[in-house]
């Protein structure tokens, strides 16, 4: 089955500062992002239709025949059955909203003409950036049992205590773990490739920790949490989303956030994520380009990628930091930081592009890469508002 995931522009803009520089479906929720829950599902690799600055590096199918997928809906069982179903100029609706078709790119904008079919189950779906780490939970449970079944984990070592149930800890390949307790009370643990758990730490479950990751000696992590691949965490974190390759590695507090790729917290930073009135906390919308009311009394910072936090840096409840952003000193900085500043509480400048490209350039290396002509044609598009 060939599939193509597509972003309707609502969910792209309410998912900024994450989706300037990735398509929607590369979200990462749960163990794996949109787009890697699609491929395990349909057995394919799926293939993008989004913005024209992203599609250089997210490839798509031209105009081939396809089954086309609204890239904020998340697949179970039901749901695939119900679009392998779809016929030529049909489409699959969900309360007037759009999830799937079976046609031609070309055909996305014509698709009110074609034969309606309501889907009368329920749907998990991504529309706004708290909704992240608010449905992790039940993302990373989902992952769990998707990844794991009918499969056996790698041993557990024996200076491990396991609160729960023991079958719910799942080691990779490579994967290890020593001297921590885990908690599965609450949901599963799963450790990717090579992943590692250092001694002293204490988790309690649903947590993910991704390929590659590392928890720091004595973490302490409140589920439900995903580390994404390739990241360092230490301190202590609190149902959150890194996406990957980015590291908290040092003490400090991290809260109902989400962070994206390549982002550093540098030691001692923290977050707020409950106001002192334990009001509704408000977050900056780059679709209404104001604050909105997300209805939760938790809720921390959202980070866009390449973005970095000096030491002892406070991030105040409700905080969103744009693309490549690099924030210090004292005092709380603003509740909304715009792409590319170079600052804190006392005010900001531009981050140049250049010497974000030299840092970049640096990090990548570090992890056996290369920050290459598409990593840079896609910063500078942000730069520019060139988001076409």
């Amino acid at each position: 089955m060939t599939a193509v995931l597509f972003d309707d522009e609502l969910t792209w803009k309410n998912l900024l500062p994450l989706t300037f520089t990735r398509p929607v479906s590369e979200i990462r929720i749960g163990i794996l992002s949109i787009r890697q829950k699609w491929d395990k599902h349909l057995n394919t690799h799926c293939r993008y239709l989004t913005r024209h600055f992203l599609s250089e590096k997210y490839a798509g199918a031209g105009d081939a025949e396809s089954f086309y997928i609204n890239s904020k809906y998340c697949p179970d069982q039901p749901l695939v059955s119900a679009i392998a179903a779809l016929k030529p100029e049909q489409a699959l609706y969900k309360n007037n909203s759009l999830i799937a078709f079976f046609g031609k790119a070309s055909q996305l904008s014509a698709t009110t003409s074609f034969q309606k079919i309501e889907f009368g189950s329920a749907v998990f779906e991504v529309n706004h950036v708290w909704e992240i780490f608010q449905k992790n939970a039940e993302a990373i449970k989902a992952d769990f049992e998707l990844l794991t079944h009918n499969r056996v984990s790698q041993p557990l070592s024996n200076t491990v205590t396991v609160i729960g149930d023991k079958r719910l800890v799942f080691l990779e390949e490579g994967a290890k773990a020593e001297a921590c307790i885990l908690n599965t009370t609450s949901g599963p643990v799963y450790l990717g490739q090579d992943a590692e758990i250092m001694e002293g730490s204490v988790v309690r479950g649903p947590l993910a920790l991704c390929d590659h990751s590392a928890l720091k000696l004595s973490t302490k992590i409140y589920g439900a949490t995903t580390i994404g691949p390739h990241s360092k965490v230490g301190g202590e974190v609190n149902n959150s989303v890194i996406f990957g390759y980015s590291n908290k590695a040092h003490d400090g507090f991290l809260g109902n956030s989400v962070i994206g790729e390549w982002c550093n917290l540098g030691a001692d930073t923290n977050n707020s994520n409950l106001k002192n009135n334990y009001g509704s906390v408000k977050l900056f919308n780059y679709a209404e380009n104001a604050m909105v009311d997300t209805g939760l009394q938790f809720c921390g910072m959202v980070m866009g990628d390449h973005s970095k936090a000096g030491i002892n840096t406070m991030f105040n409840t409700g905080t969103v930091i744009g693309v490549g952003c690099n924030i210090y000193g004292g005092g709380f900085p603003a509740a909304h930081i715009a792409n590319f500043s170079w600052g804190g509480s006392e005010g900001f400048e531009n981050y140049r592009l250049e010497k974000l490209f030299e840092t970049a350039a640096r990090v990548f290396e570090r992890r056996g890469l290369v920050f290459d002509d598409g990593e840079k044609k896609i910063l500078t598009a942000v730069s520019n508002n060139d988001l076409h």
